[in-house]
């Protein structure tokens, strides 16, 4: 499972050829979470703060993380992208 970016702890990876629908994986400390790219919706747990961190990334990468979510379907090398700021 490739990490794609890593920031404040926050660990961030996709599966290769992965369930549908477009997500990716969170990690922090022992809290995890699937977030849908597409509408945002998380499944798991995970703190507040730790949590708006990943979604304000998540609307500055949403394209990048399309573009990685296509590759991860067709097995191919996933980009990096730039942590959060």
């Amino acid at each position: 499972m490739p990490q794609i970016s890593f920031f404040y702890g926050i660990y961030i990876w996709m599966n290769f050829s992965d369930h549908q629908p477009p997500h990716f994986h969170a990690w922090y400390g022992d809290y995890k979470v699937i977030v849908n790219i597409k509408d945002g919706i998380v499944k798991g747990e995970m703190p507040g703060r730790a949590l708006r961190m990943i979604l304000e990334w998540l609307e500055e990468h949403r394209a990048e993380l399309m573009n990685n979510w296509e590759k991860s379907q067709k097995g191919e090398p996933l980009d990096k992208i730039e942590p959060l700021k």
